[in-house]
């Protein structure tokens, strides 16, 4: 009997990071990578974005276990998150685990570790539906792995962050000879990696970056400033590697770099010369041509640690003339703007900026020739790309059709799409949860497009309060309102506008009293409205209106009912004091005297 096989896309198509996608064959479900990615400039406040939650909730009894792949937050930056409500079983190499842990621990600090698996690039998993495999990939963390699902409909086959490079040293090559064996089984979908598909030059070979690492190192006779990404291991390697070779001392600043340098040292996927790492208290004895300062920032963001330290507002460093900072890492597409920025405030701090991206084709996943290469290794039946904004899943569309696949056997996805299996093909059947969850704080989804669309309008035009207190009963405003704004108008300037729209607020009150029956949700709505058009029609803006109504007979009834009670409270009190401590003849007199 065919199996019930579904291809589930949670996140990570026609965007940047956020990767997370399901294989359901029959009954259960496999998680593969559970990844966040970092807000664009229009999410404001938001500190990350990850996949929707209610897919767990949906489907959690079905779910046999995340499967990650390598140790970035495109990967595992959900899973604090997951974890926080889910007991899910999460199976990753040894450092992808470690880090994986790290990041857990962050967000919940008392999360046991009972869930976490360690496997290899040799374990294979037997479920009752399917058997789940690995293999060896190159990316710029080591162990980094492949996922092989094995169904009986064929296998299907999720690369995660990949790239081909012979030159890879030993923890970072991939496995050709496990890939032609997956691919001897019979592929039947695979899901591949698409960030670098319209990348036209091959990536250079990695003694090719440690030499102009070293080099750059050995041409500057100042501090140097590294800016690269905690967890990318192989590049905090070359680092290093070089500031060893050119005699310096490195010091790290960042939330994370400390906790995942160690654990990495610890598992001896880091080598540090002894000496090598100067601590804080020393950075004032170490000349200025012997210091590496590694920045990696807060979760994985070094841009906005490195605009800090150019505007003097880093709590340990500054940049100062004669400063190099090295932006060692390729950024993607999407934060080259704030990078130019950056850049631009490191020079007028009187450091200089070289990026490793300008001068050298690097980068941890595929390029057009790889993804050929790894669709003509493996002969899938079926492409799904994945990992990769809208114009980069066509364009390995478009590769794999020149590698000889079928276009109708390739499938352009969007997040919250399921393909289903049926008849050996691949149809769209009911999509699942596929939202964007936004992280402000510790809050979990408490922030929605209102919330951000108030907090766009307040960062354009600012707010106006207008503050009034009526009697209801009697129909008047008691005092004048009171008119204030933060971000809209300067008020010293602006005594006109402001005396303006107090009369329009009296003018919208006295409306509502003499035309409709008295709702406070209709009042406030239309002193909003009402000053709403008056401001647009002054100031050509839209600040947000804040009205606060208040009503004096409300409070007056309130303060008597809060007198009553008290006279009650006394009266109680005396009443039983004078039972405890008096004969009841005594207490009749006096109440009879009382009444009297």
């Amino acid at each position: 009997m065919a199996q019930n096989i579904k291809l589930m896309i949670l996140g990570g198509v026609r965007e940047n990071g956020k990767n997370m996608y399901a294989v359901q064959v029959n009954d259960e479900i496999f998680i593969m990578d559970a990844g966040l990615k970092y807000p664009d400039s229009s999410l404001l406040g938001i500190d990350v974005v990850i996949p929707n939650l209610d897919f767990f909730k949906e489907y959690g009894d079905r779910i046999a276990g995340i499967f990650l792949t390598h140790g970035h937050a495109d990967s595992i930056g959900a899973l604090p998150y997951i974890l926080r409500y889910y007991d899910i079983p999460v199976f990753g190499s040894k450092l992808t685990v470690e880090l994986a842990k790290i990041a857990v621990q962050r967000e919940n600090k008392h999360r046991k570790n009972d869930l976490f698996h360690i496997i290899d690039a040799d374990t294979e998993i037997d479920f009752k539906n399917a058997t789940v495999s690995f293999f060896s990939t190159t990316h710029s963390v080591p162990d980094s792995l492949g996922i092989d699902i094995s169904t009986q409909e064929g296998e299907i086959v999720y690369t995660g962050d990949f790239k081909f490079d012979p030159s890879a040293k030993q923890g970072y090559k991939t496995d050709f000879v496990r890939l032609s064996e997956i691919s001897k089984k019979g592929v039947l979908a695979l899901l591949a990696d698409s960030t670098n598909a319209e990348a036209v030059f091959p990536n250079d070979q990695q003694t090719s970056i440690e030499k102009y690492i070293l080099e750059t190192f050995q041409n500057h006779d100042g501090r140097i400033v590294a800016v690269a990404k905690a967890s990318n291991i192989n590049r905090v390697q070359e680092i290093f590697t070089a500031a060893y070779k050119t005699g310096r001392k490195v010091f790290l600043t960042g939330r994370d770099i400390g906790r995942i340098v160690y654990t990495a040292m610890k598992l001896g996927y880091l080598d540090v010369p002894k000496g090598l790492l100067a601590h804080g208290k020393d950075l004032k004895k170490i000349p200025a041509d012997e210091l590496v300062i590694l920045e990696t920032g807060r979760m994985g963001e070094p841009l906005k640690s490195l605009q800090k330290m150019a505007t003097n507002r880093h709590r340990m460093i500054k940049i100062k003339k004669g400063d190099l900072v090295f932006i060692a890492t390729t950024p993607s597409h999407s934060v080259e703007t704030m990078v130019a920025q950056t850049s631009d405030m490191v020079y007028r701090a009187g450091g200089t900026v070289k990026q490793l991206g300008l001068d050298r084709h690097t980068s941890g996943h595929a390029t057009g020739r790889d993804l050929q290469l790894l669709i003509d290794t493996l002969r899938p039946k079926f492409l799904v790309p994945v990992i990769g904004e809208y114009r980069l899943l066509e364009i390995q569309e478009n590769l794999a059709i020149q590698a000889g696949m079928d276009r109708h056997n390739i499938f352009i996805t969007k997040n919250g799409d399921t393909l289903a299996l049926e008849k050996g093909r691949f149809y769209l059947s009911d999509p699942v949860p596929g939202e964007d969850i936004m992280i402000d704080g510790s809050g979990i989804g408490d922030v929605g497009n209102i919330v951000l669309r108030d907090r766009e309008v307040l960062s354009d035009d600012g707010i106006f309060i207008a503050a009034v207190t009526i009697d209801r009963k009697k129909k008047k405003i008691v005092a004048k309102p009171l008119v204030s704004t933060r971000g809209f108008v300067y008020i010293k300037a602006n005594h006109a506008l402001m005396d303006g729209s107090v009369e329009v607020i009296k003018e919208a009150i006295n409306n509502n009293f003499n035309n409709k029956r008295f709702d406070w949700t209709e009042l406030k709505q239309d002193v909003r409205n009402a000053v709403e058009k008056y401001l647009y029609k002054e100031t050509g803006r839209r600040p947000v209106v804040l009205p606060v109504v208040m009503e004096v007979n409300q409070n007056r009834h309130r303060a008597m009912v809060k007198r009553n009670a008290a006279k009650d409270n006394l009266k109680q009190t005396k009443d039983s004091h004078d039972k405890k401590h008096r004969p009841n003849k005594k207490v009749t007199i006096k109440l009879k005297k009382a009444e009297s």
